[in-house]
């Protein structure tokens, strides 16, 4: 739909700066890499900002966990059964305002089948841990818009957003978004800025 529109789009969902999921995806991916596999793993957020309040809505909080859980799951490098993993928003508590709570539980096998478990609790000043992110995804689409790129944009997709067409590991899509950026960044618009016209009175 985009495409046809001439439009780019980035993803869905936004990964902040240092948040919950992007750090809960570094644990995973680091589990994985050092040859612990991990048996169960969650992820619990309070807040008290808007988008905890929209949440009290069944409908809204099933979908961000979905789009929380395959952020995570897409990255550990082997399948875990649906009950080993929850991910997602816990609860609306309205003296938080706008910061978040998080925290983090990863249980794994280690050498020797020890147990190897991780355990953390993560605070942050939610809409600013998203602004910049966001200020990066609208710089992208404005690259793509002066080259005449539609759709997807592939790198910056799975780099700032949890619900990409392409789940990848972040270093992967860190590297395909500054190959974007210096690609178009250097390169002279191939479309002309529309003008808006002068209203009279």
């Amino acid at each position: 739909r985009f495409k046809k529109a001439g439009l780019p789009i980035i993803g869905d969902d936004i990964k902040s700066q240092v948040g919950a999921t992007i750090v809960h995806r570094a644990l995973a991916r680091l589990f994985h890499e050092r040859g612990v596999r991990l048996q169960h793993t969650s992820q619990l957020n309070v807040g008290g900002n808007m988008d905890f309040y929209n949440m009290l809505e069944r409908e809204r909080l099933e979908s961000k966990k979905t789009s929380k859980t395959n952020a995570v799951t897409s990255i550990m490098g082997h399948t875990l059964p649906a009950d080993d993993v929850h991910v997602g928003p816990s609860d609306y508590v309205p003296w938080l305002t706008d910061r978040k709570w998080a925290h983090i539980r990863l249980e794994g096998q280690a050498f020797g089948d020890v147990p190897l478990n991780v355990e953390l609790k993560l605070e942050v000043w939610d809409s600013p841990n998203s602004a910049g992110i966001v200020t990066d995804a609208v710089r992208c689409c404005k690259l793509a818009l002066n080259h005449g790129l539609s759709g997807q944009l592939d790198g910056p997709s799975s780099y700032l957003m949890k619900s990409p067409m392409n789940q990848r590991p972040d270093s992967d899509a860190r590297e395909l978004t500054e190959e974007f950026i210096a690609k178009y960044a250097r390169q002279a618009p191939t479309t002309k800025p529309s003008k808006a016209k002068a209203r009279t009175s």
